[in-house]
């Protein structure tokens, strides 16, 4: 693809409702989006040579055989195998073509379990939104985001930030992917907040919603602008 010609950053989601608020930023750094859900799955080879970067959205948990555990009753987990069957082999391409990938919450754990990593099932604390009423109100926390990490150089900072969380499992040190690095950890708990792959160009995983804006500082935009710019590179 030629240079700064607008980029199709591929959106894998479970529906089109999800998918609103994260097709919004990379529209608003000037991509065209191609939304990838169960219902409009086509196979892997369609998607790859027409997309010029990946984005993984949140949602349901990942099914714990695809990091060989069985499901934990208690978890109050929720799973789309549909979802982790489109999304692990999409990935998986998307790796080997060293395509730029953003993976946000729901999205950062199936790239540590596509490389290897598993997960925890239930965590405390990080899952405690208030219900106002049918609305899920995200709760917050300190994170520290390392300095010199590729996360940090593309927000444009490092050192101590507040987030915003909606998750219920997460990935310690224990369940981290070897082929990744942590680059962000929960100054509560130390779960991780940022994986990065040195391995690859650009391909970076948050634990937290950027795309949720006015509850994560502005600068987090540059996940989105920095994925547009990384993709509208590629040759």
């Amino acid at each position: 693809m030629a240079e700064y010609n607008t980029p199709t950053i591929g959106l894998t989601c479970s529906d089109y409702e999800r998918s609103v608020p994260y097709s919004a930023m990379l529209e608003k750094f000037g991509a065209s989006v191609k939304l990838i859900t169960p219902s409009n799955f086509n196979g892997v080879p369609e998607i790859i040579d027409n997309i010029d970067g990946l984005m993984l959205a949140g949602g349901a948990d990942v099914h714990p055989k695809h990091y060989s555990q069985d499901a934990d009753p208690n978890s109050g987990s929720w799973y789309n195998e549909d979802l982790d069957e489109l999304e692990l082999p999409i990935l998986e391409s998307a790796l080997k073509a060293d395509l730029p990938i953003l993976a946000i919450c729901r999205g950062m754990q199936v790239l540590n379990v596509s490389m290897g990593g598993s997960l925890i099932q239930n965590i405390d604390g990080h899952n405690s939104e208030e219900i106002d009423g049918k609305e899920r109100l995200s709760s917050y926390h300190r994170i520290f985001l390392s300095p010199g990490c590729k996360l940090s150089a593309t927000v444009g900072s490092g050192g101590f930030v507040r987030v915003n969380h909606r998750h219920h499992q997460g990935i310690g040190e224990a369940q981290k992917s070897d082929n990744l690095m942590a680059s962000a950890w929960s100054m509560e708990d130390g779960i991780i907040e940022g994986l990065e792959s040195p391995n690859h160009n650009w391909v970076l995983g948050v634990q937290f919603h950027p795309e949720r804006r006015g509850e994560i500082p502005p600068h987090f935009d540059k996940l989105f602008e920095t994925l547009v710019f990384k993709a509208s590179s590629t040759t």
